[in-house]
């Protein structure tokens, strides 16, 4: 059976599960009818354990899962569910996947490569991996640019929107109509009107609060809009879980953003809960443009049918003189492999004095703890940022659930006090780093669509290092003293937590 067919016969099961649930527990038939309804209950739960089973997941991971199939009867099958969409990913996405790689492979022979000599031992290590496996080439004659927070983010795309001539091309997890959002459709609206083409993806999961009405006036005025994986498609297809976490700007093939940064009032610094909001943005100019642009090309392609990668209009290379190397990589199901944990993976393993990282959700795969544990242990200094108070119990307490076997390893762990930190970034000996969309946890190493920047020999990592040392002043170390003697109430929400580390 395959294994779409299979997740779908799961999800009839679910409804077994509530109807047995009910009419035993709620209900006065008759005995022998309770009977069977536990019948029914228990050849589903043994199905699925054998099921699971045969998936050769790792065996903690399998008695995880059976613990939590059978003390969580409906909520711990549920979850059981949406845990698998990792073993799903292949089948759902496999027509976006070959048109994508076939895509960028083409892209890619026609694309300069440059050459690495100049670079470092452990650059090279770096960038000949990440070369052979992403499906993106590494450039050269861009221009990068932080932009720290709201303020400076969109202070810097207002005005670039403003000076578009040809066209605009917006990709978004979550875009809010509050009075940020409402001032950046107003600016699109202009532009279209001017004639500049328009065209604009937003995740239909993060996006929700993003109004019909808006949607619709965006459309009034000219603007291709597309939701990605609309949510009432989703859930019975087992889409629903897959969201495309990406945010990318494109401005007539000369000027990218590509980072943390959402498109909402609290990415300003508003929100009641969180009120100040550290992040990093990235400004692009130059030859590096084009691979960020192909790759909202290609999600273009997918929610609209219109298929604009090899169009001349939307093509155009425009070098800088400028050196350095960066390299857009995009991750996600419509990826072959787990490439930006692969990568994450790489440049902890190339370290020679220091990882520093600093990351809103923090859940690690094997590998990644693996990856840092080593580097620890063999003196490297490793170093990671999170915020004090995070936006989810799940998400609070899952990451502090790692923090134990961190200290034991020697790794300083850093809690944002200012506010909430959302940056993504990681930068290796002070000469590697990351900027982008993916977090430090399952959800975006296996299931959303991300894409970052890896940057070598540019200047924003100078910029980089100096706002991590910034934030390092706004952070309190966490003493493995005081933290080993946390109450076993806060254990216990650490421990829950973590059992739904495969869907955070």
């Amino acid at each position: 059976m395959k294994t779409l067919e299979k997740r779908r016969i799961e999800f009839i099961f679910v409804v077994l599960i509530i109807a047995s649930l009910y009419m035993i527990f709620f209900t006065q038939v008759d005995f022998w009818w309770k009977v069977g309804f536990w019948a029914v209950y228990v050849i589903i739960m043994a199905t699925t354990i054998f099921s699971l089973m045969l998936e050769n997941r790792t065996s903690h991971h399998t008695l995880l899962w059976m613990y939590v199939l059978i003390f969580i009867p409906v909520l711990g099958y549920i979850f059981y569910l949406y845990s698998g969409q990792l073993y799903l990913k292949g089948y759902l996405f496999q027509n976006k996947r070959k048109h994508d790689r076939e895509a960028l492979e083409k892209m890619s022979k026609k694309t300069h490569h440059p050459s690495l000599s100049n670079l470092n031992h452990h650059q090279q290590q770096f960038s000949d991996y990440a070369q052979r496996a992403a499906l993106t080439t590494m450039n050269t004659c861009t221009k990068t640019r932080i932009l720290k927070n709201g303020d400076e983010t969109f202070g810097e795309i207002k005005k670039q929107l403003k000076a578009a001539k040809t066209y605009i091309h917006m990709e978004y997890y979550t875009f809010r109509s509050d009075e940020l959002g409402t001032s950046i459709i107003d600016l699109l609206i202009e532009k279209a009107q001017e004639g500049v083409q328009v065209r604009f993806i937003f995740d239909a999961g993060g996006s929700i609060t993003l109004a019909g009405a808006d949607v619709e006036r965006m459309k009034e005025a000219g603007i291709n809009v597309y939701p990605f994986l609309p949510m009432k498609y989703g859930f019975f297809n087992q889409k629903f879980n897959f969201r495309n976490h990406r945010k990318i700007i494109v401005i007539d093939g000369e000027i990218g953003f590509v980072g943390g940064l959402n498109v909402g009032d609290e990415y300003l610094g508003r929100s009641e809960k969180f009120g100040f909001w550290r992040d990093t943005h990235m400004m692009l100019e130059g030859e590096a443009v084009q691979t960020l642009h192909a790759v909202f090309l290609l999600d273009w392609a997918y929610v609209s049918e219109e298929f604009l990668l090899e169009d001349k209009n939307f093509t155009k290379n425009c070098e800088v003189d400028e050196k350095g190397f960066v390299h857009i990589v995009a991750s996600g199901p419509d990826t072959q492999e787990d490439i930006i944990s692969d990568l994450y993976y790489t440049m902890m393993s190339c370290a020679t004095k220091s990882i520093w990282i600093a990351t809103p959700y923090f859940v690690p795969d094997t590998v990644i703890r693996t990856a840092l544990r080593v580097a620890a242990k063999k003196g490297v200094q490793v170093r990671l940022m999170v915020p004090e108070i995070n936006d989810g119990f799940l998400t609070q307490y899952g990451t502090r659930s790692y923090f134990p076997e961190l200290l034991r390893y020697g790794v300083e762990i850093y809690c944002y006090q200012k506010g909430f930190t959302h940056q993504k970034v990681m930068i290796i000996d002070g000469d590697i780093a990351s900027v982008g969309t993916a977090n430090m946890d399952i959800r975006s190493f296996h299931l959303n669509f991300e894409v970052n920047a890896f940057l070598m020999e540019t200047d924003s990592i100078k910029d980089l290092i100096q706002h991590y040392e910034d934030d390092l002043k706004d952070s309190v170390r966490v003493s493995p003293v005081q933290f080993y003697k946390r109450s076993v109430f806060e254990r216990a929400k650490e421990s829950f937590a973590r059992l739904f580390s495969g869907i955070l």
